[in-house]
């Protein structure tokens, strides 16, 4: 095992694991020698994530599973507090989960879809961080924010979900600024896109969602989509103290696809 990736004795928190990047990055912070917690709203697919994990454990470790729902203000400290509360430290949180909203802005439920993908994409990580400051300068750890390249360029009715994942680049290169002196790194990454259940939780038929990836892999320099394995390394990598000298930066991973022609 790699100094880099010894997370041994290491407590992580990775919001939105119970698929997807969430779920991928779970699993290999296990595998490394983490303790992590795991969150969703799906306790089937929490407790599969979870089996997944400590197989893979150096250890055989468990997962904390805590059903939850970021958008809920109560959920999210109860997930601060439980997580305290079993292993009395946190040393690394990566605010994972997200919302998928697009409508143009003459949908009729406008501000119900703004609070819904703020709540879940932006105002989730503002008090999760909030609530693991104290917690994360005791261990002078650090916090990952998942972002999307739609937080750097524009999609035809995505105002919604760009704003929201601009905010939150912002975010962290301002928390970046704050937290450094308590010893806490801050920063994000821009996946662009990424095979997971993403696309049929934002109502598509997994038809649909195939043919978007083709769509996309076509479009993308290196001839393919991400894979939440993709995503994973590169927040193991930020988590790790070989970055112990990276804070605040955009860490795009995202296969070229930004700066291809459209």
């Amino acid at each position: 095992m790699s100094t880099s990736k010894n997370f041994a004795n290491k407590v992580v928190l990775i919001t939105g694991s119970s698929g997807g990047i969430g779920a991928g990055t779970a699993v290999e912070f296990a595998r490394y020698g983490a303790q992590v917690v795991i969150t969703g709203r799906n306790a089937d697919n929490l407790s599969e994530v979870a089996k997944q994990c400590a197989a893979v454990s150096p250890n055989g470790l468990k997962p904390l599973e805590v059903l939850a729902d970021v958008s809920k203000d109560a959920d999210c400290k109860r997930l601060i507090d439980s997580t305290i509360s079993a292993f009395k430290r946190l040393d690394i949180l990566v605010n994972n989960a997200g919302k998928g909203v697009f409508c143009p802005i003459t949908d009729t439920a406008i501000l119900d879809k703004y609070r819904e993908g703020m709540d879940t994409n932006l105002r989730s990580v503002v008090y999760l961080t909030h609530l693991s400051v104290d917690h994360l300068e005791k261990t002078k750890g650090n916090i990952i924010n998942i972002s999307s390249v739609a937080g750097l360029k524009p999609y035809r009715t995505g105002f919604i979900y760009c704003m929201s994942k601009c905010a939150l680049d912002m975010f962290t290169k301002c928390l970046a600024l704050e937290l450094g002196p308590k010893g806490i790194r801050v920063n994000v990454i821009n996946p662009g896109a990424i095979r997971t259940n993403f696309t049929q939780a934002m109502g598509y038929t997994n038809e649909q969602a195939e043919a978007l990836y083709t769509t996309r892999a076509v479009k993308c320099p290196v001839g393919r989509v991400g894979e939440s394995i993709d995503i994973a390394n590169a927040i193991l990598f930020l988590a790790s103290d070989e970055a112990s000298f990276v804070t605040g930066v955009h860490f795009v991973s995202d296969g070229g696809s930004l700066h291809a022609p459209s």
